[in-house]
């Protein structure tokens, strides 16, 4: 069925809108909206059955009702003023009062028979709000048909991991394989879609290897973005075909969020929606530092001042209250930890099956408030919903250092590395096997580790604790003391007797190790 008003035609099954004939871009949530009012058109709806029925009961702000009235205002032509579409009835709702002719799907496309509004040629998909990505059928370069199964299973995977990303739009498989075979011109191929990013890739079989390689592409401009190549054994090809779709997807991921944020940084300040407030945030705390920290909060902050229901930039914001407290960076010490615990809480609520709300809500959520076992479900559940993300695997793998699984937390910062080795993140990685191999007694290697993440971010206090601990510990007592004065620097308060403030260390035997060092090194009681 189909709703055609004033110029606009809503088609509930394409789930599109269109005005003038031209296609209009809306979220989810507001063409649910839009939909709901016309198909109860007869009466008015009140704000809680809109709660009730739109949001399945959840907790939402009027503020974001009335945001979405305005935004389904917007998409039809409509505006607060003229209400000519949709009325708000004061103390009783809203009602759409705009004249409504159904056409039934049957007579959709059946020439002569529809409206001419229907007779229109069909739009070009607009870009959704999202990222979004196609993964067109890889080639079969093998020279041997058979191998041309193998290649399909490997895309479909692809597809299946990337949509268990609910900040990725991933075209469905049936749409992408209508390509399969064609000689195509990636452009257009991304103008027919909707959609900002193209993978394809090739498959070639050599006796019993298989190389798979992937490119990235800019659908707008064709432009390569990332290349990479996949290699494995024929022994067990559907454990190969399983492992390369989770590595490409894996290393894919990072790549689309760093071409999503340089999107972003070009685009005028004033005209930042909230997902692009949410992007330079998130560059800027890649950057790890005290001023872009500080900075990614504001934005974070902003991000939520226009869409009060974007999980992941709330549990941004607690993760960097997080950060803040443990590089000793804390204006108000009670104040932020108290505002970074309800703002993972919330991401938590808001965020049930958002794997990077999960991620950094949860990983705050453990060190602000202590609470290590609730902060390793989260960070479980994010697992799950998303297995190829490297930034739950590591942060998971920090919370079970914490919690004392040495060698279950190195598998997991290991997972990472290799889903995203050329990750922004990288540096946390390596401090946190450092972490995890000092805790298990094996201090060479956790040096090693530990000088491989300062050269990334010097400022780290924790890395910078763990050099000074390292080298105390390994008998070089002149660079630990070195170590211990930019330990000070850094964090003029920090104690020995105030370690459990600053990181969540569960086992007596684990701090007793790290406490020793530090106290080898220099640091004060």
């Amino acid at each position: 069925m189909q709703f055609l008003f004033s110029d606009c035609v809503l088609d509930p099954e394409r789930r599109e809108l269109t005005r003038a004939s031209k296609a209009i871009a809306v979220g989810p949530q507001v063409f649910d909206l839009l939909l709901y009012l016309i198909q109860n058109r007869d009466r008015v709806v009140s704000k809680d059955r809109i709660f009730e029925d739109v949001w399945a009961g959840r907790i939402v702000s009027e503020s974001t009702l009335t945001s979405h009235i305005n935004a389904v205002r917007k998409a039809v032509g409509d505006s607060g003023e003229d209400q000519r579409l949709i009325r708000t009835v004061p103390r009783k709702g809203f009602r759409f009062v705009g004249e409504v002719t159904e056409v039934p799907a049957s007579e959709r496309d059946v020439g002569g028979a529809s409206s001419p509004a229907l007779d229109t040629p069909r739009p070009v998909p607009p870009l959704p709000i999202r990222p979004s990505i196609a993964v067109l059928p890889f080639q079969n370069l093998s020279g041997d048909p058979e191998q041309a199964y193998f290649a399909d299973g490997v895309v479909e995977e692809i597809i299946t991991a990337l949509s268990r990303a609910r900040w990725l739009f991933v075209i469905a498989r049936n749409s992408s394989f209508t390509y399969q075979g064609r000689e195509v011109d990636l452009v257009r191929v991304g103008e027919e879609l909707g959609v900002g990013y193209l993978l394809e890739g090739s498959l070639r079989k050599a006796g019993d290897r298989i190389r798979i390689t992937g490119q990235l592409i800019e659908a707008s401009t064709g432009a390569h973005l990332w290349a990479e190549r996949f290699e494995g054994r024929h022994e067990d090809i559907f454990e190969l075909q399983d492992e390369i779709a989770a590595r490409v997807a894996g290393a894919i991921a990072p790549q689309l969020e760093l071409a999503e944020i340089e999107r972003a940084k070009k685009k005028p300040t004033a005209n930042l929606n909230a997902y692009d407030c949410y992007l330079r945030g998130v560059a800027l705390m890649h950057r790890g530092t005290k001023e872009s920290i500080a900075e990614a909060l504001t934005l974070f902050r902003r991000t939520t001042e226009l869409d009060a229901e974007f999980a992941a930039a709330h549990a941004m914001a607690a993760w960097s209250y997080f950060w803040r407290k443990v590089n000793g960076w804390t204006e108000d010490r009670d104040l932020e930890t108290s505002e970074g615990i309800r703002l993972a809480r919330l991401a938590a609520e808001l965020g049930r099956d958002d794997a990077v709300a999960l991620t950094r809500g949860g990983h705050a959520l453990a060190h602000l408030a202590g609470d290590l076992d609730s902060g390793i479900a989260l960070l479980d559940r994010a697992v799950f919903l998303n297995p190829n993300m490297a930034s739950a695997w590591f942060l998971g793998g920090f919370l079970r250092t914490w919690h004392g699984e040495c060698e279950d937390a190195i598998a997991h910062f290991e997972r990472a590395m290799r889903l995203s080795p050329v990750d922004p993140e990288l540096y946390r990685m390596q401090a946190g096997i450092a972490m995890a191999h000092l805790f298990a007694g094996r201090v060479e290697k956790a040096s090693v580790w530990a000088e491989r993440s300062y050269s990334n971010l010097p400022s780290f206090l924790m890395v910078v604790a763990l050099i000074a601990v390292t080298r105390a510990l390994g008998g070089r007592r002149e660079d630990a003391s070195r170590a211990i004065d930019e330990l000070r620097r850094l964090d003029p308060a920090l104690r020995i007797s105030n370690v459990t403030d600053w990181l969540p260390i569960r086992r007596p035997e684990h701090l007793s190790i790290f406490a020793d060092g530090l106290r080898k090194a220099g640091l004060a009681e």
